[in-house]
């Protein structure tokens, strides 16, 4: 039974298709269209794909996109479930004061990343941190219990409130630099450095809450630009949010 995983961030939307719902499961189609585009989907790449078992989906991109994406999955007359955030889900417990609140996203990203840390061997500590249109670094420890996080402007929000606040500033492409000798690279690398500085910052105060050294883990679409500049050791998983979705699905139907 195959099984229909989708991604909706603020930007673009991401989906994969599974052999089954089980972590680990072979992928056999995946892609991506930005929110503008969604409403090809069911005649472009989901066209193409047979009739999912089951679907479910992540959304933090409001009502009025859910609504979008259902109608392209009418196609298959199949209801999609999505996760909402709650107490606790998948081997996680939610410490967000009111557990509700906190970022669908957020929440199935921790539940991948705790599959990934048990997959490897004994439980550990884990920083997970999704590079997107915003950055969230959010703190799980040994026993799967979610401690709280931060959220701040990706990159390019930052140079934009910088362009739109600082007269005659453009913000052209620039390199990340230790000592940056002109505007552009000072500007890319000011973002890159705020970004990685609460990255470490994070890890330091979850590595002496728990007293050993967290796994670190990194998702997102832009992920490859933070990791080069990243100083403590940590890997890039592409497919965290999907992992998560996985292990929900799964807990769901061993239930």
């Amino acid at each position: 039974m195959s099984f229909l995983a989708i991604d909706v961030g603020n930007t673009r939307l991401k989906w994969a298709l599974y052999a089954s719902p089980q972590p680990g499961a072979a992928v056999l189609a995946h892609g991506a269209q930005f929110l503008e585009n969604i409403d090809q989907l069911a005649e472009g790449d989901w066209s193409r794909l047979p009739v999912p078992g089951s679907i479910l989906g992540c959304n933090v991109a409001g009502d009025a996109v859910r609504r979008r994406v259902e109608e392209q999955l009418e196609l298959w007359d199949l209801e999609p479930r999505w996760v909402v955030s709650g107490p606790a889900a998948g081997g996680v417990v939610n410490g967000y004061d009111h557990p509700g609140r906190l970022g669908a996203d957020r929440f199935v990203a921790l539940i991948g990343a705790r599959h990934h840390v048990l997959a490897r061997g004994p439980a550990r500590p884990c920083l997970v941190v999704m590079v997107g249109t915003a950055v969230t670094v959010d703190a799980l420890d040994a026993d799967g219990r979610f401690l709280g996080g931060l959220i701040l402007p990706g990159h390019g929000i930052m140079l934009r409130a910088l362009e739109g606040g600082t007269a005659g500033l453009r913000v052209p492409t620039g390199e990340v630099r230790e000592f940056p000798t002109n505007t552009s690279d000072a500007l890319t690398s000011g973002g890159n450095y705020a970004i990685t500085g609460a990255i470490e910052r994070m890890h330091r105060h979850l590595a002496r809450r728990s007293g050993q050294e967290p796994v670190t883990l990194m998702t997102g679409g832009a992920g490859w630009k933070v990791s080069p500049a990243l100083d403590i050791p940590h890997e890039l998983v592409e497919s965290l949010i999907f992992d998560g979705l996985l292990a929900l699905q799964s807990h769901r139907l061993a239930l």
